[in-house]
């Protein structure tokens, strides 16, 4: 399949350079010093399921210079996406599927909205994964999945082909046929690890075997969960412990990409994680105080030009 990736930092990085390896046609979406680290000495991948290097990659700043494809990677930061839907046009093609893996829940409205229902395809993705150094993606644990599907419920034959291109090259992923649901489920998860571990200050492991925060955790878990049955979304009645428990087979080490933005000094997606349950649960009456105090904690990082 010929693949673009638009966004090469850790999960576009990741799964682009493993179907890469995997005899795909991949083309990389990067900026900056990434880029240019890229075209000099290919891309690297540290990871405990195998190290990778690509020599030859094919890396741009520029979608006009690949052309149409079967399948856009979007894993750009949810900041980003308005602009990168609009770069991402010269990419389609009859046919072609725009597939984000990016967090939160409005993503595929928003690309629905400037593309078509027809050109898009839901997804979600679970890996810990970030650009170490310029060229580099350091992958931690050994979690990384890739869940898609069309918004309609069908099983399409564009599906089918990238989940073989995903089987040849190692990973795992699965089609799904009720990705909504699958998007929230997602969501709930992530809200949990990117609001503790960036206002805590702390990976998984220590806030998960301290009894306050291990409570604070199940809390931000909980009212997302209460926010996205507003919304008309069904859960399993034990879904939130479900959740924690799900907490508890992470690395210890584990953190978010938000945990890293913080550190690094980088915006945050914190208007569309905990600041988005905190709207929709203010629109829909639902109380939402854990993840309104995680959105006022980290206000003054959220454009990512303050040392925290």
């Amino acid at each position: 399949m010929k693949i673009a990736i638009m966004g090469a930092g850790g999960l576009g990085g990741y799964f682009g350079a493993r179907l890469a390896a995997g005899g795909e046609d991949v083309a990389f979406i990067a900026r900056g010093s990434h880029l240019a680290a890229m075209r000099q000495d290919g891309l690297r991948v540290s990871s405990a399921l195998g190290d990778l290097h690509l020599k030859d990659v094919k890396a741009t700043d520029t979608p006009a210079d690949i052309g149409p494809v079967d399948i856009v990677l979007m894993s750009v930061k949810l900041w980003d996406t308005e602009s990168a839907v609009q770069s991402l046009k010269p990419l389609l093609g009859p046919g072609t599927a725009v597939v984000s893996f990016q967090n939160g829940v409005g993503k595929d409205d928003l690309l629905t909205r400037t593309l078509g229902a027809e050109a898009v395809m839901g997804g979600v993705c679970y890996i810990a994964a970030v650009i170490g150094e310029p060229g580099e993606i350091v992958h931690t644990g050994t979690m990384q999945k890739l869940v898609f599907g069309e918004l309609d419920g069908q099983r399409s034959e564009r599906a089918e082909r990238f989940l073989a291109a995903c089987v040849r090259a190692g990973i795992d992923a699965q089609i799904s046929d009720d990705i909504r649901r699958l998007t929230w489920e997602k969501f709930v998860f992530l809200v949990g690890l990117s609001g503790t571990t960036a206002s805590i200050r702390q990976p998984i492991g220590p806030i998960r075997s301290n009894r306050t925060t291990r409570a604070f955790l199940r809390q931000v878990i909980a009212e997302t969960v209460a926010v996205g049955r507003a919304q008309g979304v069904t859960f399993a009645d034990n879904f939130v412990d479900g959740r924690l428990g799900f907490c508890d087979t992470l690395p210890a080490e584990m953190t978010s990409s938000m945990h890293g933005d913080l550190k690094r000094c980088k915006p945050l997606e914190l208007p569309w994680l905990s600041g988005a349950v905190a709207d929709m649960g203010q629109a829909a009456g639902v109380p939402t105080p854990a993840n309104s105090a995680i959105r006022d904690i980290l206000a003054l990082y959220v454009n990512g030009d303050l040392q925290s």
